[in-house]
């Protein structure tokens, strides 16, 4: 195929991928961040449940094509052998605390970008600076002591797939049918609240993304296939290739920018679209030195942190979801953890405001 064989095949996937992304999460508010914050002091789990939902499509449209021999997530870093505990759950902690005290993820941030928030751009760059320190830099150096070689290795079960990992065990691949089952469960939770099985919009946004994430790795898997070029298999993350992103637009590698680098920028592009079509662009900047130090280290902990726990809140929460990586719910876990520590020491006053139970108090 000559198109895949293209050096711009991937970017422009990305683009067109991360351009519905952006659009639709922009149109019908999805935010993850604010999903957590309104569950926890709202009462309403609804956009946790779009969350789920995205994650939950993406599951089972990326089996189902893997079954039928359109993807092969099988191959991506999700899944590999090793399984880095100890990143997943500090990476997620400290990328939790991060995405409360900028009051989204690195997705929200793009999101926001392309409504005109310039807090956003900040953000931006300086986890994009921090995920390039910690992947390839002096921190770099740290994470592999601290974190990969402390990895588990799994390769004897055939990975940190769960599915490879019970098919190894049973003798016969039973990846479809473990992603059935885990499917199932998660729809039942998700339209379980019957208010939510009225908003429409939710749920078309929840689909929408979800289906993004498998034609990523519909995309790369196909380039793969067709290209003369190592190919790496991914699908949507917003820590690593907001870093790559970063580095192309600052200096000439002889590399051609990749599916991750477009879908960054098509995230931004389809927001903006979205944000111009209703007329809701609005130059946004930090309104003191207090609010735009907060922003500042809440990105840095993003990018260390996503870099640690190899993903985000699209990254882990969905992609790696996909792929059924067992490192997804220890870092769920973690940035939820993470968040409402953050979330207690901003709206609270203290961390500790996230283990009181019915008024009392934690003991000194």
């Amino acid at each position: 195929m000559e198109l895949a064989s293209s050096p711009w095949f991937l970017v422009l996937a990305g683009i067109l991928g991360g351009g519905i992304m952006g659009f639709s999460a922009r149109r019908n508010h999805f935010c993850t961040m604010s999903a957590f914050e309104r569950h926890w002091y709202a009462g309403d789990s609804s956009g946790l449940r779009t969350w789920a939902l995205a994650a939950a499509i993406a599951l089972i449209s990326t089996q189902v094509l893997q079954a039928a021999g359109y993807v092969d997530a099988s191959s991506s870093f999700y899944v590999r052998s090793d399984l880095a505990l100890v990143g997943a759950i500090a990476g997620g902690l400290a990328f939790g605390v991060g995405m409360a005290l900028v009051g989204t993820c690195g997705f929200g941030a793009l999101v926001r970008l392309g409504g005109g928030s310039l807090r956003s751009l900040i953000v931006l760059i300086v986890l994009g600076l921090a995920a390039l320190s910690t992947q390839k830099g002096l921190l770099a150096q740290f994470r592999v002591v601290a974190s990969d070689q402390n990895a588990y290795d799994l390769s004897s079960v055939g990975g940190q797939s769960l599915g490879a990992i019970l098919s190894t065990l049973a003798g016969r691949d039973v990846n479809l049918i473990v992603a059935a089952i885990v499917f199932i469960a998660m729809l039942s939770w998700i339209l379980a609240d019957p208010r939510y099985r009225r908003k429409a919009g939710s749920m078309i946004t929840g689909t929408v993304i979800g289906l993004v994430i498998t034609f990523g790795w519909w995309a790369t898997t196909f380039a793969s296939q067709h290209s003369f070029d190592i190919v790496q298999l991914e699908s949507g993350s917003f820590v690593v290739p907001v870093a790559d992103a970063l580095l192309q637009a600052i200096a000439f590698t002889g590399i051609y920018p990749d599916y991750g680098v477009g879908l960054v920028i098509g995230v931004a592009v389809g927001a903006a679209v979205c944000a111009f079509l209703r007329r809701d662009i609005r130059w946004e900047a930090c309104d003191d030195a207090r609010e735009l130090s907060r922003h500042l280290l809440g990105g840095t902990l993003m990018g260390i942190g996503g870099v640690f726990a190899m993903g985000c809140t699209i990254g882990q929460g969905i992609s790696a979801v996909s792929t059924l990586a067992v490192s997804a719910p220890f870092v769920l876990l973690s940035i939820a953890i993470g968040a409402r520590l953050g979330l207690s020491y901003l709206l609270e006053g203290s961390p500790f405001s996230a283990f009181r139970l019915h008024g009392v108090e934690p003991a000194e």
